[in-house]
């Protein structure tokens, strides 16, 4: 075969081989494909021919690859499924831009979500994929555009632009708040910690207490601590701007006026990732909301 030659093999005819190796089957690949079983087998035939290879065993019921059909299916695939994607977004006669967007997901729920509707309605073509964590992402293996994270800020290879601060308070239910007066009163509740271990510590000093050693279960996530803290009668230690929704409600109580600063929330991107038109969108519209929230 030429070099050529192989970039004029028949769509029709790929689709067909591609569709039936799935299948193990023409009959079942004449369904999908709208056509019938004696076309896809044709199809199959004519690729076969203008490759020289056998590509399918046939067999009294069904089909079995060959060597040479297993090695071509997943190159086929990927390749299809690739091209669907990119047509996918030029739906509605708009290029359809997807974003990639990694969050801890204390802030998702807490700030990022009920913000989303503002988002789609003013940028209706960019196509947004969220995906959480727990504060541990990398970027380049992920392949995402942004991440957002808790911290100070300090990762190599990244661009990081800041938030906000997020002071971090005593939250626990009503019933648990009314055993608190003073905040020595904690030494009798089970204390969530945080996997960052100086968390609480930090918070008896600014209380004027002399710390203690907290036992309390260890989570990677103040969403989930908070969960666990009402469904315990326990107390956790978390960022309470990211919970305005259940204090308000008075579903978590703040039984102290006091509050410690451990860090804050983070837009990063890796330094070697060039800015696409989405990402400009996207980086720009988060500040403004930040902005408005005072």
């Amino acid at each position: 075969m030429s070099g050529n030659y192989r970039y004029r093999l028949p769509l029709n005819a790929l689709r067909a081989f591609e569709a039936s190796a799935r299948h193990l089957s023409f009959t079942r690949a004449g369904l999908e494909l709208n056509v019938t079983q004696a076309a896809v087998s044709q199809q199959v035939r004519l690729l076969e021919d203008q490759l020289g290879l056998v590509l399918f065993t046939r067999l009294p019921r069904g089909l079995a690859l060959t060597d040479e059909g297993l090695a071509l299916l997943p190159v086929l695939s990927r390749s299809f499924d690739q091209i669907e994607s990119l047509l996918q977004q030029f739906e509605d006669g708009h290029y359809h831009e997807v974003l990639s967007i990694s969050v801890v997901g204390t802030f998702a729920v807490g700030w990022l979500l009920p913000r989303l509707s503002v988002f789609a309605e003013l940028y209706p073509y960019i196509d947004l994929r969220i995906m959480t964590h727990n504060n541990v992402v990398n970027l380049a293996a992920e392949g995402v555009d942004f991440a957002i994270r808790f911290g100070d800020g300090m990762w190599s290879l990244t661009d990081n632009t800041a938030l906000f601060l997020a002071a971090h308070s005593v939250l626990c239910s009503e019933k648990v708040a009314n055993q608190l007066i003073d905040p020595i009163d904690l030494k009798e509740q089970c204390l969530m910690r945080s996997y960052r271990k100086d968390e609480w510590e930090k918070w008896q000093i600014a209380a004027k207490l002399d710390p203690w050693r907290v036992k309390g279960p260890v989570f990677d996530s103040s969403r989930l601590m908070v969960e666990a803290a009402l469904l315990t009668d326990g107390v956790a230690l978390a960022p309470s701007c990211m919970f305005e929704h259940e204090l308000s409600a008075g579903i978590l109580v703040k039984p102290f006026d006091i509050s410690v600063t451990l860090g804050g929330y983070w837009l990063s991107r890796l330094k070697s990732r060039p800015i696409t038109p989405a990402m400009a969108t996207f980086h720009n519209w988060l500040l403004t909301e930040v902005k408005s929230q005072g």
